[in-house]
């Protein structure tokens, strides 16, 4: 490696380790599947030996150390002095979430080289002080014989070190290739920004094809370009790049299905339930963005899945059922979209709660059918589940989930049978970089509405529409739509330059009309962002180029109704808090005023009547005085801890309806299940606290009881 700095090397390493990495975590998953199989811990070794190696030579030590104490776990499986047990897997990826921990950290490059990376030997050993992946003991408690002074359990202190395994990342990572993080193709490593480039330039050749043509048909007076097999060959190869140059973009299912794997391992052995992975179509592609904006998703539909779909082994086999559930993953491309359906064979989805809780919210849900109920789920707020945790109710709601398919422009589908299982469906288009359009003309210009957001077209005019509450409307299935000229809402016309074509829009569960002077028909468009120095406009998505060279405005649907009905702002999580009655209570109930003031601050944003208590004895006193909706409280308090309050307001006459929240630092399965003794309707640990699973809790709680 002469003639590399030491940043190169450690910049190839980190290439390297990615895809290492990512191939250990699987072999993993697939050791603790198959119990034992000689041929992956072989696989794991040498994944583990040669990220040892590796990171010795480039004078990452502390990298090699803990890959070090990971090998001689491996090397004792392969010699059978230690046997696979959910224990020795649990330690493994620990030690593998360390190693990913340690190699994506700021490296410092002024850091001398290991002897290993001077001599060029693979195999130098790490360097004493380098923090253990055991924390000096083996998986059974007994002490290490790393433990000595010095050895490589040592830390520079001469404690053995601790290893913590950090929290999955939301953010799916770069394709996979075989068992040395390459696929068997030579694979070029190419920066995301110069592919980006690339696809913009192929779509600008195109714009100017299409130019050329049409200076053909203007000042030559060539009425058919295309029948000239020059221009047609020219045309042949432009449409076959930009195809290549946008599957450039394409990454398989796969990339993000290991981390789904491990978010449901890791979850049903938390629960104590017996949940087996299954995988289909996994090499189905699509775009890179398209993928990464449906990540968060996928990871809470498989927790979800875990946490509320799956029974106990022991109810499952009271049921009828296999001890171990089934959570599969299916993925296929059907057209020019792709289907990524997850599949449980648990408890289903029982919709009779669901219109339970949807009338609860104000729902009208007579006449609903099931299906309909079904896709009340995604409605903010409801939830079938009666007591909140960090896993449900932490502001990834499947109403969020439905909005972040959306953002990709894509929808869900849901199917259950109560007793049997739920599939959770998300359609998405293959890549976002070509989207399929409707084209209208309003006040004199022409815009290009996203075909996915169009829920009807039809000629109407003034005759045709009623008034409700003041706002023009048309009816449409029946229900009242309220319309606004497309010209006016951009600022092009006035509010009474209506008349001709309607097109509804939806956005969720919001749906507005827009008369347009004229519908143009429909056509794929490369969709461009605009330039960061242009102002953001919120009814803007894009821009594209027309064959005669004219920008073609993309416009967005929903800032396109937020802006059409005067929205001030949109609803992250669930809808706003009415300002028209009295505004939700919330008592919130914490001795540590920094997290008190928190949490007042972030509900009185979101539009609540927020009082504040320092322990539970106060507590009671102002519940006294004026009464709460929600009472959110900690459990570590002087007087009276959170416990105890609860218990309190479960036994008072008057108070015992309130739904209880407990917000607390005390995060075992032990304390969880004294909050649920004592009747709290919910769990959070502050380690998992964030506003929008506040926010999302509150508001979930709140729709739970009447």
């Amino acid at each position: 490696m002469a003639g590399l700095s030491v940043g190169q090397i450690r910049a190839l390493f980190a290439q390297e380790a990615e895809g290492r990495l990512q191939s250990l975590s699987r072999l993993l998953l697939e050791l603790e599947h198959t119990g034992g199989d000689d041929a992956v811990i072989s696989a794991i070794f040498r994944e583990v030996h040669t990220l040892k190696g590796s990171a010795a030579v480039a004078g990452l030590d502390h990298v090699s150390a803990v890959a070090h104490e990971l090998e001689e776990l491996v090397d004792d499986l392969r010699a059978g002095r230690r046997l696979v047990t959910p224990d020795v897997i649990d330690t493994l990826l620990a030690g593998s979430d360390r190693l990913e921990a340690l190699i994506s950290a700021p490296a410092d490059d002024a850091a001398p080289v290991a002897s290993g990376a001077a001599t060029g030997r693979p195999d130098a050993q790490p360097a004493a002080g380098a923090a253990p992946v055991m924390n000096g003991h083996d998986v059974n408690g007994r002490a290490s014989e790393r433990d000595a002074p010095g050895g490589p359990a040592a830390n520079g202190h001469g404690k053995p070190g601790a290893v913590a395994a950090p929290a999955p990342s939301p953010t799916p990572p770069p394709s996979r290739g075989g068992p040395n993080g390459s696929s068997a193709h030579s694979v070029v490593i190419v920066p995301t920004e110069r592919l980006e480039e690339l696809i913009r330039l192929v779509g600008e050749a195109a714009s100017a094809h299409l130019r050329v043509g049409r200076l053909l048909t203007d000042r030559f007076d060539v009425t058919e370009p295309a029948s000239y097999p020059e221009f047609n060959d020219l045309s042949r190869l432009l449409n076959q790049l930009q195809d290549k140059a946008t599957r450039t973009q394409m990454v398989p299912v796969s990339t993000i299905t290991d981390q789904l794997r491990r978010a449901v391992r890791d979850l049903a052995r938390a629960q104590g339930k017996d949940v087996r992975w299954d995988e289909r179509g996994a090499d189905t592609e699509l775009d890179r963005g398209v993928l990464r904006q449906l990540s968060d998703s996928l990871i809470h539909l498989v927790r979800n899945a875990v946490d509320h779909g799956i029974e106990l082994p022991a109810e499952r086999v009271a049921a009828g059922k296999p001890r171990h559930a089934t959570i599969r993953l299916h993925a296929m491309q059907l057209g020019s979209e792709v289907i990524i359906a997850v599949t449980d064979d648990g408890r289903g989805i029982d919709v009779e709660r669901v219109r339970e809780r949807a009338a609860r919210q104000g729902v009208d849900t007579d006449g609903l059918t099931e299906q309909e109920l079904l896709e009340l789920t995604m409605r903010p707020g409801l939830s079938t589940t009666s007591f909140v945790t960090d896993i449900s109710g932490r502001g990834v709601g499947l109403d969020v989930v439905k909005s972040n398919v959306e953002a990709a422009r894509g929808r869900v589908e849901i199917r259950s049978e109560l007793g049997r299982g739920s599939e959770f469906r998300i359609v998405v288009p293959i890549t976002l970089a070509v989207l399929r359009c409707l084209l209208v003309e309003a006040g004199g210009q022409r815009f290009a509405l996203p075909f996915h957001r169009v829920v009807l077209t039809q000629a109407y005019d003034l005759t045709s529409q009623s008034h409700a509450e003041g706002r023009s409307v048309v009816w449409v299935n029946d229900q009242p739509v309220t319309v606004s000229a497309l010209a006016h809402t951009l600022g092009l016309g006035r509010a009474d330059s209506a008349g001709g074509p309607i097109v509804v829009l939806a956005d969720g569960a919001r749906r507005h009309a827009f008369y347009v002077d004229q519908l143009v028909g429909q056509r794929d468009v490369v969709l461009k962002g605009l330039s960061p120095v242009v102002l953001r406009v919120p009814a803007v998505a894009g821009a594209s180029v027309e064959p005669d060279g004219s920008i073609l405005v993309v416009l967005d649907p929903p800032g396109l109704i937020a802006r059409a009905q005067h929205a001030n702002r949109v609803a992250v999580l669930s809808p706003d808090v009415t300002r028209d009655g009295p505004r939700p209570r919330v008592l919130v109930v914490d001795d540590a005023l920094t997290v008190r003031e928190l949490q007042r601050s972030i509900l009185e944003r979101a539009g609540f009547d927020v009082r504040v208590a320092v322990d539970g004895s106060q507590a009671l006193a102002k519940l006294a005085e004026e009464t709460a909706d929600v009472v959110l409280t900690d459990i570590e308090m002087p007087i009276m801890d959170g416990f105890a309050l609860t218990t309190a307001i479960r036994a008072h006459p008057t108070l015992a309806n309130i739904p209880v929240l407990i917000l607390s630092s005390r995060a075992s399965d032990g304390d969880r299940q004294r909050g649920l003794d004592a009747g709290a309707d919910g769990y959070i640990a502050k380690s998992g606290f964030d506003e929008a699973g506040l926010l999302s809790a509150v508001h979930r709680l709140l729709g739970a009881r009447v």
